[in-house]
Parts: C-alpha cells; sequence; structure tokens
C-alpha cells in the first residue's frame, strides 16, 4: 500500500524493530456475555480504523515503560469489555462478540529514528509500521479486535498505534475508548461522556428493503477472513491544507461552506477528471459527530449519506459541489441498517469505497489523548478495507494549526495525479 520510492519505505520498515508481543485482559470477569451486532455493525464489519499519535520526548513519557501502561488497562477494559471479545457465530450464521474473550494485544516495539526524523521521512506510510496491520482472520475466533502498539524512539520520545476492528464502533466511539485509557492512566476520573454505556443491541426486525442503499456495496463473500478483496493495488497518503490556503479557495470560488465542503468538493472535481470516462456522478458522505449520538455507548453511529449529481462533476463549479455536499446528501443510515437486516447479516459488504467515500472527521477531538499532560506533537488516522472506489478522510491538526490533514486512500496510480492537479491549481498536496 505504499506508492512512494521503495528505498523510503524499506528503511521506515528497517527502523522499526524488536517487536514484543504480549495480551491485556479485563480486571474482572463478565461471564459468557455475548453482544450481538446491528445491520450497521455488520455493514462496517470489512473496516478498520488505524491511528498513530506521536509524543515527542520529555521526562513524563520516557518514564512510562510497558507496565505503568498496561496498569490502567484492566480498569479500562471492564468499561469497555466487548474491545477485549472475538467474534462468534450463532447457529443461523449470524456474528456477535462473545465479550471478555482473550483480550486485546499489545505490540512494544523500538525506532531507530528520533521522532522529529521520523516526522521528516519522505515515506508517505511510514506510519503504518507503527500500528498493527491485522484483520480479523481467517481464524476468526482467535483474532482480536483491538490491537496496542508501543513504540519507543532513539533519543526519546513514543507513538502509540491503535487497530480498531470498524465493527466495534465508528471514530468517535474508537476514540472515546482511547482517550478514556489517558484518563485512567494519569488518574483522572473519567468524565460523564467517558463511562461508556452497553445497552444490549438487538437486531431490528427486517424490512423489506427491496434495492441496496447507493452507499452500500455488496462484495463476494469473505467467509472468516474479513477483508474485501480488491482488484487495484490501494496506496495512502496524507497531506496538510493550511487555514490561509482554505481560505484562500473560498474567496476565490465563492464558497461559503465549510473546510470538509470546500476539501471534498475539491478532490471530487479533481478525480473525475483523473477518472474521465468512469461514473462518478455518485459519492458516499460519512459524518461523525459526538451531538448526534443517542448514547455514550462503543456503536457505529455516523450518519451515511449518499449524493448524486446529474452533472459531470469535473464540469461543476466548486462552490455548487459544496453546496451539494452541505445540503443534498440523502441519509441512509436506516436503510443501510435496515437492507443488512433483511438480508439476514449474512452476505458481505462494504461502504468505505463502495463510491467514493468522503469521511468527516473535524470534530473528533483527536488531540484529546493526553498522557499525564503531554499532548501528542502529530496524530495521523486511516481506513483500511477500502474499496477501489477510494476514501477520503478530513481531520484536525494539533496545536494552533486551524488547518485540515487529507489522509486520501485511493488506488496508487490515482494518487501521484491528484497530487500533481493540485499541486498545479492550488499549490497543495
Amino acid at each position: 500500500m505504499v506508492f512512494e520510492a521503495e528505498p523510503a519505505a524499506a528503511a521506515a520498515a528497517a527502523a522499526v524493530y524488536g517487536h514484543k508481543l504480549s495480551s491485556v485482559v479485563p480486571g474482572s470477569v463478565t461471564g459468557e456475555i455475548g453482544r450481538e451486532l446491528t445491520g450497521t455493525d455488520l455493514a462496517m464489519k470489512l473496516h478498520y480504523f488505524r491511528g498513530v499519535y506521536y509524543f515527542r520526548r520529555s521526562e513524563v513519557i520516557d518514564a512510562l515503560t510497558i507496565l505503568p501502561l498496561k496498569q490502567p488497562m484492566f480498569s479500562w477494559l471492564d468499561r469497555i469489555f466487548p474491545a477485549s471479545g472475538r467474534i462468534r457465530r450463532s447457529e443461523a450464521g449470524r456474528p456477535y462478540i462473545k465479550c471478555n474473550d482473550c483480550g486485546v494485544r499489545i505490540i512494544e516495539a523500538k525506532c531507530g529514528s528520533t521522532v522529529d526524523d521520523w516526522l521528516e521521512g519522505k515515506d508517505p506510510s511510514k506510519w503504518r509500521h507503527l500500528v498493527s496491520d491485522k484483520v480479523l482472520g481467517p481464524d476468526l475466533y482467535f483474532s482480536p479486535l483491538l490491537y496496542i502498539q508501543f513504540t519507543k524512539f532513539k533519543c526519546g520520545g513514543m507513538a502509540i498505534g491503535f487497530s480498531w476492528a470498524h465493527v466495534l464502533g465508528d471514530a468517535v466511539s474508537a476514540t472515546n475508548c482511547f482517550n478514556l485509557w489517558a484518563q485512567l492512566l494519569g488518574k483522572k476520573s473519567p468524565s460523564k461522556s467517558d463511562n461508556l454505556q452497553y445497552p444490549q443491541n438487538t437486531p431490528e426486525n427486517p424490512v423489506a428493503e427491496k434495492s441496496i442503499p447507493h452507499s452500500v456495496k455488496m462484495v463476494d463473500p469473505v467467509g472468516d477472513y474479513w477483508l474485501a478483496p480488491n482488484s487495484a493495488k490501494m496506496a495512502t497518503y496524507s497531506f496538510q491544507i493550511t487555514e490561509a490556503k482554505l481560505n484562500l479557495i473560498r474567496s476565490k470560488e465563492s464558497v461559503r461552506f465549510g473546510y470538509f465542503e470546500i476539501i471534498s468538493a475539491l478532490i471530487w472535481r479533481n478525480l473525475a477528471k483523473i477518472r474521465e470516462g468512469e461514473e462518478l456522478n455518485t459519492v458516499t458522505i460519512c459524518r461523525n459527530d459526538h451531538s448526534s449520538r443517542t448514547d455514550e455507548s462503543l456503536s457505529n453511529e455516523q450518519k451515511i449519506c449518499s449524493l448524486t449529481t446529474d452533472s459531470s462533476p469535473a464540469k461543476v463549479e466548486l462552490s455548487e459541489l459544496a453546496m451539494l455536499i452541505s445540503e443534498k446528501g440523502v441519509d441512509e443510515t436506516k436503510m443501510v441498517e435496515s437492507f443488512v437486516e433483511s438480508e439476514s447479516g449474512k452476505p458481505d459488504f462494504i461502504i468505505y469505497g463502495a463510491n467514493l467515500t468522503f469521511v468527516d472527521m473535524e470534530k473528533i477531538e483527536l488531540y484529546g489523548l493526553e498522557l499525564k499532560g503531554q499532548k501528542p506533537v502529530h496524530v495521523e488516522y486511516s481506513i483500511d478495507g477500502v474499496g477501489e472506489a477510494g476514501t477520503i478522510l478530513v481531520l484536525q491538526c494539533g496545536g494552533d494549526n486551524k488547518g485540515r490533514l487529507v489522509n486520501v486512500i485511493l488506488p496508487e496510480d490515482e494518487i501521484s495525479k491528484l497530487r500533481e492537479m493540485l499541486k498545479i491549481e492550488w499549490g497543495i498536496a
């Protein structure tokens, strides 16, 4: 999944070494509890969040050995016990989570680079060496839902990589959980919103949803190996767009909408030019927002919208595309839930990359994970299991930087073309 020069990728891989594996389980036993998965959970089961948090050297960070890092996990996993479970199937074949079964996997590693040298490195996928790339299966019953990798850098500093199976919950659920662990590490009392609740999920009665929603793609059966096959080689690339640049685009293109809409419209229009002759009139918009949640549990409550334009996006003004993204999307969240339930949860689906997908993570506090008062200097997120139509994540930048970090997951041959177009047109990427 790396598209840059192979020497840079090889150097990054060689710099991370000394991997050690262990597991952590909840501090108390919950018994034979099974957590049913909703239709939306199952629609997301082939997707995985990967996140990496970077911390510069300090007395606090360098004093954190593996034992104090693990210590709060026992009570943490008591609160998020489904994350320590394993996938099982009912007699009818429907997957569910057997909770408190085998724990989460911990990886310890070392890096031969300093934090600053690593962040300045040329390989855009170097972060992949700091987080597990495992998926669920083929030994499905033994596959952890959550991996955590602690990597110590040369001369101090640390990276924490989280690999999160999307079947557990959306990006808000994931970051809430990670932030809760950090609070417990710092011996802080979690806020009310961090005391996660776990109402028992009950699959809804099937609704006669005849047609598949636009935002969903049914894929060939994957069995117990939960990763959708792709005919295209996918790659990732991240870049920042400054607040000044975004405001310049907004002014020149007369766009009155937010940064997410501007970035999405810009990439949609350029990819339509790159994919000339292909249908790119329909896209999917996923929005993650704390305020829209019905509770504070592990759940997939992101809003899934489908958007179709009659005109070719390559020929539409940026302001019009931004307006469509902001106002004209059709909310298919309940349709997705109903459709998967009507199929008894048995077929396999993807959401990200079923169409070109834009994921709004602007309102998620990625920099809320503090280790005893130490904030990360940089955070990266991406999604694995993306279909070949591609997915774009729009995230916060850290500190006083009011710009946006954009993570692009596309077929390998499209990334260099997109970068060139954005550089020529706006001097970005």
